[in-house]
């Protein structure tokens, strides 16, 4: 168990710098050409920063409060869905399309940062409860978004339209939605747990 414990806490610094790291060069990067969608994702990442580091905090917790951090967490995950209502009302007063090729190349290079992520916790997100599953459901979520943000380059070059980036943008603001109702219900999951097993007894 101690072993477990101490891999779980090596990748979860690795996968917290990784996404600390990609924060700063998507958000400059969507800044810079406008881009719901990559912002969306940049704040995703900031998000996903935090939630690795709560992780590396709790995880020597009790599964009660592991699960009181997870309720946490699960709030945590509708930032970016909030970011993105903000980053589209300011996108429909000027509704100029995002460049293409900075959209797509920064959204592959978020999608090896994520797979990389989701690779490495895998192998953890059965251990510690709501907290790894919620790290791990938010790189899951992340990669394919990014997916749909470097077809969403495509489609632009192709149409010079504002919408696909927008309709990704939204669709990642849901996709992070369903990632907090999942983390909520796993640690609710943990909190009833000592009341059945008492119960029980």
């Amino acid at each position: 168990m101690d072993i477990t414990n101490a891999s779980l806490r090596r990748v979860v610094i690795a996968v917290a710098l990784l996404n600390l790291a990609y924060f700063g060069i998507e958000f400059s990067v969507a800044l810079r050409i406008g881009s719901v969608s990559l912002f969306a994702d940049s704040i995703d990442f900031l998000e996903d920063a935090s939630v690795n580091l709560l992780i590396l905090l709790a995880l020597a917790w009790s599964a009660t409060r592991r699960a009181h951090v997870g309720m946490v967490l699960a709030g945590v995950l509708l930032v970016p869905a909030i970011a993105t209502v903000w980053a589209l009302w300011h996108k429909f007063q000027v509704p100029t399309p995002p460049e293409p090729v900075p959209l797509s190349l920064t959204g592959l290079g978020a999608l090896v940062v994520n797979l990389s992520c989701a690779l490495m916790l895998a192998r953890f997100r059965a251990h510690g409860g709501s907290l790894t599953r919620a790290a791990f459901l938010s790189a899951r979520n992340d990669a394919f978004a990014n997916v749909a943000i470097i077809a969403a380059g495509g489609i632009t070059a192709l149409t010079q339209s504002v919408w696909p980036d927008v309709v990704v943008g939204i669709g990642i603001a849901l996709l992070n939605l369903d990632a907090a109702r999942e983390v909520w219900e796993a640690a609710r999951g943990e909190q009833m747990a000592p009341q059945r097993a008492d119960g029980d007894g």
